[in-house]
């Protein structure tokens, strides 16, 4: 499955909204980290990352969340990961990443 993803700067909370569906993979994870990328060059700012709709995440899609993480702490931003599936929450769980990123 695609990767679709939206964002929208929240204005309110002074965070990027992203919400991701489908799959981040060896292929799709170089434009979730492309577009994000885009969105922290033109204001860098802490994330949410919506997983409502994400199915599936391997180990690049990970690497991007921790390059991403690594990024936006420079400046004392978080990324925060909401509303992942059981699969999406158990393999971060095991990976030990539930305690680096910012977990609801």
């Amino acid at each position: 499955m695609a990767l679709d993803i939206q964002k929208v700067f929240n204005n309110e909370r002074d965070v990027w909204d992203i919400s991701l569906a489908g799959d981040v993979d060896i292929v799709s994870s170089v434009e979730l980290k492309d577009n994000v990328n885009v969105l922290l060059d033109r204001d860098e700012k802490s994330i949410q990352i919506n997983c409502e709709h994400l199915s599936y995440i391997d180990s690049t899609g990970l690497g991007v969340l921790i390059s991403l993480l690594k990024r936006v702490k420079k400046n004392g931003n978080e990324i925060e990961i909401t509303n992942a599936q059981p699969n999406i929450s158990k393999l971060l769980k095991i990976t030990g990443l539930d305690k680096i990123f910012i977990m609801k």
